[in-house]
């Protein structure tokens, strides 16, 4: 079966293409890439789903610059031949890097635009007065740009991708997308991508297609338990911040790790109690500016963190009221963005989407309230072949959330569902009373102080240090967003782990500060020749104790002469 798959250089490609591909390391197409290529370059409309990290940007990407390459070949003429909307700003960022990338050896040809910020609309006029090839944004910046007549759709429009289909209406661009409808032409080709088929899905697919090929890869939503292993653990409140400590300081979860918590003030209270015992993370919420959420995102690919607070704020929403009008949406988050007193950002999402690299964990501190949550959360991890795992906290209040998230799963496969975690709690009550110590000083106010300083913080970044990034990109890289924040006032004990408190189950397993002192102390005096340190030489010709033995020869000599 394995010499039967189709390879990129048999599907009729540009040679420019080809070669971005091969720049890319891709020796051959996934399964998605394998099937939806040849039948977007036939003109077909596709719907596509496939799981979370399969390659879907590539696979509608190759296709529409490829398309655009053999149009140019005929027409010479500037146009805007391809619109991909996205649900989120981090999302469309990653997509136009993709597209440039898999445009490096035909840019000039091929130019490619993300609308996605939150520049004024004025700003990116001129961008768009260019008539780029490709333009990737939010369904509701693009129809701010038609109504003002910055773009022009109706007559040039050859490729419509809509990329994570399933969070469109979720994200309250239903209205938006329908408006938008009607600056487009009446014959264009469409792909829908996404990781989920819902009933949003299902609209979309009314909406924009035209007799379209289905594709639904990979039966599972997610990776089976040979490559995703998932498990659960039943816990209370003070029980996920005492078992999240114990993991991460004792280092029992290992690598880069994503911790989804369900609102920002949560994100903020597990950073600052997670800065107590000195461990360094980033928050990464819709309240940060966008420049700043992909700096966090691109810094995290490049290894730069290890851990990664995100609040999935979008589960937090009642799910039953999600597919209704946008209009009762956006009064809902207005009201309670009064209420906060700060705007958040509604075109955010870090479990859609967004292209964590080399992610080993995700641990959900806070359980998802839909299944489609759930599946783009853990959906970060096992991404392509490398494997994962995904370790959930559930509180009494969330065991019905649990179920259906399980009867989903093992609906797809048998071996798919959540395992429990076998973890004797009772081993770790040692720890308990340093928890509450430091939960203590993670006051209400703390954690409101904490959030100001971090959002002053990141927009002085931002903004007033833009223009100075950009001359000096070195410096960008020197940029760090896991700073103490330090509004609670930190204990130094809690810092160090002391050993009597290690479970001895766990001894074996934790490499903990008193290990390193007892490997220090062996190394002191082995046998052979050793370089003495600095203060080893000092301690050895100390004055004091020469003369001392000098002056006590020097008095028996004069006592044994008289």
């Amino acid at each position: 079966m394995a010499t039967e798959r189709l390879l990129f250089h048999e599907m009729g490609l540009d040679d420019r293409l080809l070669k971005a591909v091969a720049d890319l390391g891709w020796s051959q197409p996934t399964l998605i890439q394998e099937k939806a290529i040849p039948l977007a370059l036939e003109g077909k409309d596709l719907l596509a789903r496939a799981r979370t990290g399969s390659g879907k940007t590539a696979a509608y990407a190759i296709p529409v610059i490829q398309r655009i390459l053999a149009s140019k070949q005929s027409v010479r003429e500037q146009e805007v031949r391809a619109l991909i909307l996205v649900p989120t700003k981090e999302l469309g960022q990653q997509v136009q890097t993709m597209m440039r990338q898999l445009t490096a050896f035909c840019s000039r040809d091929v130019r490619v635009a993300d609308i996605t910020g939150k520049a004024d609309l004025s700003a990116q006029r001129p961008i768009l007065m260019e008539k780029p090839d490709v333009i990737v944004g939010t369904p509701s910046r693009v129809l701010a740009h038609l109504t003002a007549q910055n773009l022009v759709l109706h007559s040039s429009l050859e490729t419509l991708v809509v990329d994570e289909a399933d969070l469109l209406f979720s994200f309250g661009f239903e209205d938006d997308l329908k408006s938008l409808l009607c600056h487009l032409p009446k014959i264009y080709q469409a792909f829908l991508m996404s990781a989920t088929f819902t009933e949003d899905v299902q609209a979309l697919k009314a909406l924009l297609l035209h007799n379209p090929v289905i594709l639904k890869l990979q039966g599972s939503q997610l990776p089976d338990s040979s490559q995703l292993q998932q498990y659960s653990i039943k816990c209370e409140e003070e029980d996920k911040f005492l078992l999240v400590y114990t993991l991460l300081k004792l280092r029992l979860v290992q690598g880069k790790t994503l911790v989804f918590v369900g609102a920002v003030d949560r994100s903020y209270r597990l950073k600052l109690f997670m800065e107590q015992f000195g461990i360094p993370a980033c928050v990464l919420n819709s309240e940060l500016p966008v420049q700043s959420r992909c700096h966090i995102i691109t810094q995290f690919n490049q290894g730069f963190y290890d851990y990664i607070i995100a609040t999935d704020e979008l589960s937090l929403a009642d799910p039953t009221a999600a597919p209704e009008t946008a209009g009762k949406g956006k009064k809902k988050k207005r009201s309670t963005e009064r209420r906060g007193g700060r705007t958040k950002d509604k075109e955010f999402g870090v479990s859609r989407g967004v292209d964590f690299q080399n992610v080993a964990n995700v641990i959900n501190f806070d359980f998802p309230l839909t299944v489609e949550s759930y599946i783009h959360r853990v959906g970060r991890t096992a991404r392509a072949d490398n494997p994962g795992t995904a370790l959930s906290f559930i509180s009494h209040t969330e065991l019905s959330l649990l179920s259906e998230v399980e009867e989903a799963l093992t609906g797809d496969k048998a071996d798919s569902g959540l395992k429990p975690y076998e973890f004797k709690m009772e081993e770790i009550e040692g720890f308990r009373y340093r928890c509450r110590d430091a939960m203590r000083s993670v006051t209400k106010q703390a954690v409101k102080e904490a959030r100001l300083k971090e959002i002053k913080q990141e927009l002085l970044n931002s903004e007033k240090l833009k223009t100075y990034f950009e001359d000096n990109p070195r410096d960008l890289q020197l940029l760090r967003h896991d700073k103490d924040l330090h509004p609670a006032v930190i204990k130094p004990h809690l810092r160090n782990v002391p050993e009597y408190l290690i479970p001895e189950t766990l001894k074996g397993a934790v490499n903990p500060l008193s290990n390193r002192r007892k490997k220090k102390k062996l190394k002191s005096t082995p046998e052979g020749v050793v370089k003495s340190s600095f203060k080893k030489n000092i301690q050895v010709k100390n004055p004091l104790k020469s003369f001392r033995y000098s002056g006590g020869r020097n008095r028996t000599g004069k006592a044994g002469q008289s």
